[in-house]
């Protein structure tokens, strides 16, 4: 018996059929979809792991830059030189479309495009390891931003292959068999309606052929009977 209630009739034969075929279709078009995903997701995946070494590398850097300083400077004059910055950061957010899949964007642009603006104190007053440490972090600053976009991207790009996943195995081990097995049933059923059909036919065929000969002998005898006394009136 077919997994899906279904009526053996041609005309459900035919829907089936087109179903399936629409079914057949939709799955290789989600398993190349997947594919590729999985290519953009790995590809994305080598990315996040060099940035996240680059960037946990220079935030090493700068930590070690900010331990010396702190070392050489009081807390009072290094808080005094880091209260207020010089340079303004204004970020955007924008979308990259990847395989019906939107991925944020980040950029960014500084008020000021001098180098030197990045520094929010004179240099009279402070260490040069306070220098090194800004300088890091201003040069990290990129490869974060950049690293929170990959990471975003790739936590979508599972998500979406994990629901594409499931619209496969679905679709491959639960809706086409269903249809398959409903075709096969409805064919079977028809089949066996046609030859039933034949057989009913073919009965009625003979049962039609006995009442021809019966009447045949029935007339023959009627003719032989006339026939008899006709000679004997002779």
């Amino acid at each position: 018996m077919p997994a899906l209630n279904v009526n053996p009739t041609r005309q459900e034969l035919t829907r089936l059929k087109s179903r399936l075929r629409t079914s057949i279709r939709g799955h290789k078009l989600l398993k190349d979809k997947r594919d590729e995903l999985m290519k953009q997701f790995m590809d994305v995946v080598r990315e996040n792991r060099a940035l996240r070494q680059r960037v946990e590398e220079g935030l090493m850097r700068a930590h070690g830059s900010f331990t010396v300083a702190s070392a050489i400077m009081s807390a009072e004059r290094m808080e005094e030189a880091l209260m207020y910055p010089k340079q303004s950061v204004e970020l955007e957010m924008t979308f990259k479309n990847i395989m019906s899949v939107n991925v944020p964007e980040y950029t960014f642009r500084t008020r000021n495009d001098d180098p030197g603006e990045v520094y929010p104190y004179g240099f009279a007053t402070t260490s040069g390891e306070l220098d090194d440490a800004v300088d890091a972090m201003s040069s990290v600053f990129q490869d974060m931003l950049r690293l929170a976009q990959i990471e975003k991207t790739s936590q979508l790009l599972a998500e979406e292959i994990e629901k594409t996943r499931r619209r496969v195995n679905a679709l491959e081990y639960v809706k086409i068999p269903q249809m398959q097995e409903s075709i096969k049933y409805i064919t079977m059923k028809l089949d066996e309606n046609e030859r039933a059909n034949t057989i009913r036919l073919m009965k009625v065929k003979d049962m039609l052929l006995k009442e021809a000969i019966e009447e045949k002998r029935a007339e023959d005898a009627r003719a032989v009977q006339a026939f008899g006394g006709q000679m004997e009136e002779v």
